[in-house]
């Protein structure tokens, strides 16, 4: 059967009936919910508060977010019912547009997405296990840093190691089967949206001072000394303060993202046509909530001078450390280590389905596209998990200061855009196979089509002509990033080419 006869909305498959049909509502609700919340909430605020100037537009700013991030999500929500199967965007992606089209997104998730992410994430856990434990350093070195290039190193440092070691043992668990990946994601996400709400109720209810509300919020729509965005130019003109809004999206979009990883694991969800897209809308919906919560917290925890100033961006540890002096930051140090270790399960959890679907295509390695006797696909998991921590190892270096990063930040923030552009693709899929197959069942279909998809591809592609020409050295590289995955394409492909048996005679 050729694709284009094939039955897109087939509830599970031919190639699927290894995966154990297992994720319930709550499961896969745990699933967006746990990609969703890692460490960046409790971070980008400062940087978004430097940008604005503001508490009040640092609101906005976030709403905005929300409203985007549900948009989307409810729109994805239509694609998941028509093809409830492993892989989620990839597929959307093939079938709305080519192969090329979703190799291009799983490329670009494999490379640096969903693995950079779990990379940051990993690492972020062993840097907050060192408020707690002083050895867990990434000054404190098993192999000091050997270095490339002037600017560009590799290290082995003890909190690396912690990371390498939270991936590994993640990547062996999710082999072991759905019910283990399940297990973990359920009790830590319960775990780490508790300690949110922990954060909300006890920085609001022993933190909050009438001082600080009435600082912020006296002359709430005017901006105090914002960082300019660009020569000239910053928050205090309607202009400035417009491209502000979309410059800072970057950090508040990047600390909401990863809620479509539920439409990967799709293949294992037990009514995948109704939990995935109710999951999507119900993950988002109360993690934006607890978003916009943490951030009011913020701000009638802390002058807005020093979320702006406070040391490391570490904003929720400064809040919580006013409502609780002495162990407010030793406490959020636990609850992040919770945050990032669900986070970081759900990511490589889901990210191995997505190359499963590509692997079945022949458009990743063929190893991927097996399933093990446990009924995930175990050498997709190890692929994932090696290319991971190899992430790790690299360092950027400063030559003025000395100071070293992480390659994968800079990484990250080089497709933040590239990762919009594919969200911005995959909801116009929406309205292309509303065209191409208008006969094909939606069980559920997108909220407020045609007005409300559309309202999301406009503000996007706002947001991305502003990232474009505002921070061209963060965004045109994440382009050339997905753009090296042309030629990988061709090779997967004339590989599959040639591994295809020769049609018989007569065909």
């Amino acid at each position: 059967m050729s694709r284009a006869a094939a039955s897109p909305h087939d509830t599970v498959p031919p190639d699927e009936h290894g995966f154990h049909r297992s994720l319930g509502l709550f499961d896969s609700t745990m699933i967006v919910v746990g990609g969703m919340i890692g460490s960046g909430i409790f971070l980008v605020s400062a940087d978004m508060a430097r940008l604005l100037g503001s508490a009040s537009w640092v609101l906005v700013a976030w709403g905005l977010t929300a409203l985007l991030t549900l948009t989307a999500a409810l729109s994805y929500g239509e694609l998941a019912a028509m093809m409830p199967r492993a892989g989620g965007q990839y597929v959307y992606l093939r079938e709305a547009f080519s192969p090329l089209a979703g190799f291009l997104y799983g490329w670009t998730l494999f490379a640096v997405i969903q693995t950079g992410t779990v990379a940051a994430v990993s690492v972020g856990f062993a840097r907050y296990a060192g408020v707690l434990f002083p050895f867990v350093s990434e000054d404190r070195y098993l192999i000091p840093p050997v270095h490339l290039s002037e600017r560009y190193a590799v290290s082995l440092s003890v909190a690396q190691l912690v990371g390498i070691a939270v991936i590994a043992f993640l990547t062996w668990t999710n082999t072991r089967g759905i019910d283990y990946g399940r297990l973990v994601q359920n009790v830590f996400t319960t775990a780490k949206t508790a300690a949110v709400i922990g954060l909300i109720v006890i920085g609001i209810a022993l933190g909050a001072s009438w001082e600080t509300i009435s600082a912020n919020f006296g002359d709430p729509w005017t901006a105090i000394g914002p960082s300019p965005v660009a020569p000239g130019l910053d928050a205090t003109s309607v202009y400035g303060l417009l491209v502000a809004l979309a410059i800072a999206q970057v950090g508040s979009l990047f600390s909401s993202d990863a809620w479509n990883n539920i439409t990967f694991t799709a293949g294992e969800v037990k009514n995948p046509s109704r939990d995935v897209p109710l999951s999507l809308a119900l993950g988002t919906g109360l993690v934006m909530l607890l978003y916009l919560a943490a951030n009011v917290t913020y701000f009638v925890t802390l002058p807005l001078q020093a979320v702006q100033t406070v040391a490391a961006d570490r904003v929720a540890a400064a809040s919580l450390e006013a409502a609780l002096p002495g162990i407010g930051a030793a406490l959020l140090a636990v609850g992040i280590m919770i945050s990032t270790f669900g986070c970081a399960n759900g990511m490589l959890l889901s990210g191995a389905r997505a190359y499963y679907a590509m692997a079945r295509d022949g458009l990743f390695f063929r190893g991927a596209g097996r399933l093990n006797a446990r009924g995930v696909p175990a050498s997709g998991l190890v692929i994932q998990g090696l290319w991971t921590a190899l992430l790790v190892l690299p360092r950027t270096y400063d030559p003025a200061t000395g100071a070293y990063g992480n390659l994968y930040g800079s990484l990250l923030d080089y497709v933040v855009s590239a990762a919009l552009l594919f969200y911005i693709l995959t909801i116009a899929g929406v309205f292309r196979l509303r065209w191409t197959r208008p006969d094909t069942p939606r069980p559920y279909k997108a909220f407020g089509y045609p007005l409300v998809p559309a309202l999301y591809i406009a503000a996007a592609g706002g947001i991305l002509l502003v990232l474009a020409i505002y921070r061209p050295t963060t965004t045109w590289p994440g382009f050339v990033i997905v753009m090296l995955g042309l030629p990988v394409y061709a090779l997967f492909s004339r590989s599959a080419a040639a591994r295809a048996p020769a049609p018989s005679e007569g065909e």
